[in-house]
């Protein structure tokens, strides 16, 4: 039996000390350069801004190809760029880019008040990334890391550049008011490759100060099972609990437990037991587990508990790992700590250095010297910030972050074909349908019949799928999180979903109500009235579910078919579809649309200003004024056809245009394609938002030469020319099918097509440049020389084009778009009389004019000819028989009357 010592009030301050020195350092093979700390905002004059980079590895280390990017949030455009070529870090590693009123003293001095407060971003890249220039737009191609920020006054004003810097999580926002002087916005690590920000004092050229961690309940602290010796010592730190625990070591060979040693705790403190690792089979491999309760729970020999242990530490070497079911049961979702130096020689030597409060993470720790009764002597860190993802594309990449928009349970399987319970699965869904943050999301399974926490999940460090999905079952369906088969109880039960810094358990209350975001209460036959407590707590006035298993042939789960959260009647119970659509019922079928919606405009410009508003990538719709988008479906294919469908609502404006654009303050944000392959208007009856078997197509446009984009679309496609691949282009109207120019972005407003109201006459001798001789070259030619903008071949449809030897002539009437095209195309003919021609001698004809010209001859011709015929023939005709006077005669007489 061993009880807790008191803690000296000393060690409480050797901790935060130690921590202050919390800062990026890695294994020599994985040295990286981060950003460590910002201050962006001093009291009174920003006269001590600062953003410090800290590079672990051989220093002084050149910062050649590296740049830094500083981000508006008001626009997502850059406002400075410094290039670090020539500069290098200290000795230390760090590099201080500041006001030159800084102390130290930063290497590249700035001006007062260049760093902006807030809603804003700052990103590094390199060393080889495309360049983005003062007032260019965010990109995240070569991005290594980036730090977005805002305050309270603006809290969502940065998602826009969180969007595209740091995908799936929301921006920092830092706390003026949190201290009372100057504050920094400070990098410290948490666990494997997560990092965090903390607010704290400005420490500029020097380590983070990075508050520590306090348990709430009582978390291993510090391993020392011994080498040659086969000692073991664990030292505990308890926070506010008192009572009975067991630390319990299992062998990892049989996941039996090997020994158990039994503590009270009265009070908070720092304290070490021993544990018995004499009977391990394979000592470089074990697992140690802390329960709650006496140590007669946990006997010798004693089965792999699967009560939830308060923390867990698993490890193993290279060649002895931990059995999956161990690994599992313990440490849910996290991987066991591997021990890099020979077991025989160093043991396992391992303390908990993470700042973060969650518990059962391996990650946490790291080797280094025993520290006894004191703070862990926490100096370096093996761990890069790898979840800061590069993107291939410039621009937002993902929706806004929405306060009102938060994680859903979707669908739940507790009850399988079998007695194996082998496919039991929970999954998770963020609505905005994109890859996002679980940071402080917790799962709760409750029990229905005492109204006990009996399973807690913590997902700190995860993200969804790149659709929101997040899927923790049984290792047969393939989940983020493996948890043992038959551990999600059928029923009656409840699954919560809440969003909270500490355990939701810890809430002091059976059934827990803070951070609520969402619940399924559900219950089997028979058992209607023992979860009245559940639904009076989760879902008050509302009927548990029933996930009724002689519903359908096969296995069924409870499905979510409405997003409104903590809604009972949103679920069904349909056939298990984990990271997929749910397979819910129809709905009403939509009324087909009318006639006439087309794609109108499509623009792939590099953000061009257009009144004030900055569009990047959009596509307009055109069809009938006040028509409902109910049931239309934009489809984006990209690399390798992968198919992104976009639901539109509202309805088309007066004019019957409806613009889909890729700008923050959009509807929608366009999806992230590393290329744009096609792009499709369909209508999906079904209303169901998603392209499929049944959609009718209404209209696509083709970028790609991709023939697998073609069988995709199931139609024979007609492909753009080359050079209207890139840019802005819109439809116009012809005398045959309808044709595509390249154009200036007109959003929401009509095309600016060629039209025969402004026209010019042109009788024009030209050089060739090319050896084609049509109305594409003379296009190519009049836009060389005139200097009026685009000229396209629907600009010069009504010219007769011909060619002798290297001239070209042209004869006809060009359009324009407008007064001011048509006057510029006057004024250049005028002053340019050098291209007049004289009367070209015969030669061969090309356009559609002469061809128009050559049909019509030959009918008039062709006409003529039968006429003339038609004459002739009567001619001959009377010619050949004559009149015969006597038989006229006597008829004249017959038909007079009779003479008596």
């Amino acid at each position: 039996m061993v009880r807790v010592s008191n803690r000296a009030a000393a060690m409480r301050v050797e901790l935060s000390l130690v921590f202050l020195i919390l800062m990026c350092v890695f294994k020599e093979t994985t040295s990286c350069l981060i950003i460590s700390e910002v201050n962006c905002d001093n009291p009174r004059l920003d006269t001590k801004e600062f953003v410090e980079l800290y590079h672990d590895g051989t220093n002084p280390t050149s910062l050649n190809g590296y740049t830094l990017v500083f981000y508006n949030g008001k626009g997502d455009l850059a406002y400075r760029v410094i290039n670090l070529n020539g500069h290098q870090t200290d000795q230390r590693g760090f590099f201080l880019v500041g006001s030159s009123e800084l102390t130290p003293s930063p290497a590249i001095p700035l001006p007062p008040n260049s760093v902006q407060n807030g809603p804003d971003a700052i990103a590094l890249y390199g060393p080889n990334w495309v360049p983005v220039p003062e007032g260019g737009q965010v990109s995240g191609v070569g991005l290594l890391d980036a730090v977005v920020y805002t305050s309270r006054k603006s809290a969502e004003g940065a998602d826009g550049l969180a969007s595209v810097l740091t995908p799936g999580s929301v921006p920092y926002i830092e706390d003026e008011a949190a201290l009372e002087g100057d504050e920094s916005i400070q990098r410290c690590w948490q666990s494997d490759n997560l990092w965090t920000f903390y607010t704290g004092p400005p420490t500029p050229a020097w380590v983070n100060h990075c508050p520590p961690s306090t348990p709430a309940n009582v978390w291993i602290n510090e391993v020392d099972l011994g080498g040659p010796d086969r000692r073991g010592l664990v030292e505990l730190d308890v926070g506010k609990t008192t009572g009975s625990f067991s630390l319990v070591l299992y062998d990892v060979t049989t996941d039996l437990i090997s020994s158990s040693v039994e503590f009270i705790a009265k009070q908070a403190g720092i304290f070490t037991v021993s544990v018995n690792t004499s009977t391990l089979a394979v000592p470089q491999s074990a697992a140690l587990a802390l329960y709650k309760g006496p140590v007669s729970d946990f006997p010798k020999d004693g089965p792999l508990s699967h009560e939830q242990p308060i923390d867990a530490f698993v490890y193993g070497d290279s060649a002895h790992m931990p059995s999956e079911n161990l690994t599992e049961t313990l440490i849910p979702g996290r991987k066991p700590f591997i021990l890099t130096e020979s077991f025989q020689t160093a043991g396992v030597r391992a303390s908990r250095c993470g700042v973060t409060e969650w518990t059962r993470d391996p990650g946490l720790f790291v080797t280094r010297p025993r520290s006894p009764g004191k703070p862990n002597d926490c100096v370096w860190f093996q761990s890069c910030p790898l979840n800061i993802t590069s993107s291939t594309v410039a621009g937002p990449s993902y929706p806004a972050i929405h306060s009102d928009m938060d994680f859903l349970l979707n669908e739940i399987n507790t009850d399988c074909i079998g007695g194996a319970e082998d496919e039991e699965f929970i999954e998770l869904w963020h609505p905005s349908g994109f890859r996002m943050s679980l940071d402080f999301i917790w799962l709760v399974m409750i029990n229905g019949q005492n109204g006990m926490v009996y399973y807690e999940l913590e997902l700190n460090g995860y993200f969804t799928d790149d659709d929101g999905y997040f899927l923790i079952g049984s290792s047969k369906v393939g989940p983020d999180i493996r948890i043992p088969p038959n551990t999600i109880q059928n029923g009656p039960d409840a699954i919560v979903l809440y969003r909270s810094k500490s355990p939701p358990s810890q809430e002091g209350q059976n059934i827990p109500r803070s951070g609520l975001l969402d619940a399924v209460v559900y219950r089997t036959r028979g058992y209607d009235k023992k979860v009245s407590e559940l639904t009076e707590a989760l879902t008050p006035r509302q009927l548990p579910l029933l996930e009724d298993i002689n519903a359908l042939p096969g296995d069924e789960t409870l499905t979510r078919c409405g997003t409104k959260r903590l809604d009972l009647n949103a679920f069904r119970v349909a056939s298990p579809t984990p990271r997929k659509q749910n397979n819910c019922p129809p709905k009403p079928t939509i009324p087909p649309p009318p006639e006439g919606f087309v794609i109108n405009e499509l623009s792939l410009t590099n953000c061009t200003g257009v009144q004030s508003m900055i569009y990047c990538l959009f596509v307009e719709l055109i069809g009938p004024p006040l028509t409902s988008m109910n049931g239309f479906v934009v489809v984006f294919f990209g690399e390798d056809t992968k198919a992104v469908s976009v639901p539109l609502t509202g309805s088309t404006r007066e004019n019957g245009l409806y613009v889909l654009e890729n700008i923050t303050s959009a509807a929608y944000g366009l999806p992230e394609l590393g290329q744009l392959g096609a792009v499709l208007l369909s209508f999906e009856p079904s209303g169901s938002g998603v392209y499929g078997n049944n959609s009718r197509k209404l209209d696509w446009l083709v970028l790609s030469d991709d023939p697998e984009l073609e069988r995709a679309l199931q139609h024979n496609v007609t492909r753009f020319p080359e050079d209207l691949l890139f840019g802005s282009f819109s439809r116009c109207a012809s005398d045959g099918p309808d044709l595509w120019i390249s154009s200036q972005p007109s959003p929401g407003l009509q095309n600016l097509c060629p039209s025969p109201a402004f026209s010019s006459s042109v009788d024009l001798c030209l050089q060739r440049k090319s050896g084609n001789c049509d109305q594409k070259e003379f296009s190519n030619l009049l836009e060389d020389f005139c200097e009026c903008g685009m000229i396209e071949s629907l600009h010069v449809k009504g010219v007769n084009v011909s060619c002798e030897a290297d001239k070209l002539y042209a004869q006809g009437t060009v359009l324009a778009i407008s007064d001011q095209q048509r006057a510029q195309i006057t004024e250049q003919l005028k002053n340019n009389k050098k291209f007049s021609c004289p009367a070209a001698p015969e030669r061969q004809v090309h356009g559609e004019g002469s061809s128009v010209a050559l049909q019509v001859g030959l009918v008039i011709t062709a006409l003529l000819l039968f006429a003339l015929g038609a004459a002739l023939f009567v001619f001959l005709y009377k010619k050949r028989r004559p009149a015969d006077y006597l038989s006229m005669q006597m008829s004249e007489q017959a038909e007079a009357p009779l003479e008596l």
